[in-house]
């Protein structure tokens, strides 16, 4: 099964307070803040919402397709890439921007706050993805994550038109869409990928119910948190996981992406929506316990070991088969 990954692809530079974001904002003045953080430390990691799901799919072994844009500075970031199993051939570089830039503090109590540069990423609108599946003989799905929302537009509108299976992961991208934009992302959509917030959003934003949205797409992948992912699908019982039990909690960044990445492996090997789900949830644990988004290493027996813990013999007999 080949699976595109359109997403942002970005630097980013994670920073930790080790005070509590709460105890510094006042409810009354919230119209005008204007607050700074003394910061413990500062780490510089490879990210990007399609570059996480992207290595996270290249671990588990699954030859994902990176589609996005990145700037002159991106040659050693593409060399990572390349090392990790993902295929970087489709990725735009331009001539003029630095690759995207994300700026993320997190708290004691792993809220955050955060800052996006977007940089090359505003060139992935000229990508076709007809290329793509050109290049690769074809696609199966596209997930069409967070990026140039004028990019996410035309992918979108491209799959529908040629017929190309899609997931829609709106992520960051969903404060700044319209609800117009929102329907037209997700109208059609074979997974719609959100957490609890987003999901809430979405339906405010697009102004149609959650019936409404699950009758418009094959499936509802909503993210709880630590509490692991349910899965809805009209005329079917929704299907939930919970996560594994972490050794640490390092930090949140990319958690989110590591479950896509797992999730759309999942679906790569041909295993069920639950055992998907599964690795998803066991790729998400690993990455919270990791300061850095691609910086966690997978081990199979490793992982496999956790895993067993986590879902039984039966679920890991079934993963094992896969799981280069």
């Amino acid at each position: 099964m080949r699976i595109a990954v359109s997403g942002s692809i970005a630097t980013d530079h994670l920073m930790t307070f080790s005070g509590r974001f709460s105890d510094l904002l006042v409810a009354e003045q919230l119209h005008t803040v204007s607050l700074s953080f003394l910061v413990d430390n500062l780490d510089v990691r490879r990210g990007g919402v399609g570059a996480n799901i992207c290595f996270g799919m290249g671990q588990l072994g699954t030859a994902p397709i990176l589609v996005g844009a990145a700037g002159a500075d991106f040659d050693e970031y593409r060399a990572w890439l390349d090392r990790h199993g993902v295929d970087t051939a489709s990725v735009r570089i331009s001539e003029v921007l630095h690759t995207a830039r994300f700026v993320c503090t997190t708290d004691a109590d792993h809220n955050q706050i955060g800052s996006f540069y977007t940089g090359a990423m505003s060139e992935a609108r000229q990508i076709e993805l007809k290329n793509v599946a050109d290049r690769v003989g074809g696609l199966d799905l596209v997930l069409i994550g967070a990026d140039d929302p004028e990019a996410m537009l035309r992918h979108t509108e491209e799959c529908r038109s040629r017929g190309i299976p899609f997931a829609a992961d709106f992520s960051q991208q969903i404060a700044r869409m319209s609800g117009d934009d929102i329907r037209t992302l997700l109208d059609g959509a074979t997974y719609l990928f959100s957490n609890e917030y987003e999901k809430g959003l979405i339906e405010s934003k697009t102004g149609w119910t959650d019936e409404e949205i699950l009758g418009r797409v094959g499936h509802r992948v909503t993210t709880l948190g630590k509490q692991g992912v349910r899965i809805e699908a009209v005329g079917a019982d929704p299907i939930e996981v919970g996560c594994p039990e972490e050794d640490t909690k390092a930090d949140p960044t990319g958690v989110g992406d590591a479950f896509r990445a797992g999730f759309l492996s999942g679906l790569s090997w041909g295993v069920g929506l639950e055992r998907a789900a599964q690795v998803g949830c066991m790729l998400a644990t690993l990455v919270i316990e990791t300061v850095g988004t691609q910086e966690y290493t997978l081990a199979r027996t490793h992982f496999m070991e956790r895993f067993t813990k986590a879902y039984g013999h039966d679920a890991a007999t079934e993963v094992r088969a896969h799981l280069v």
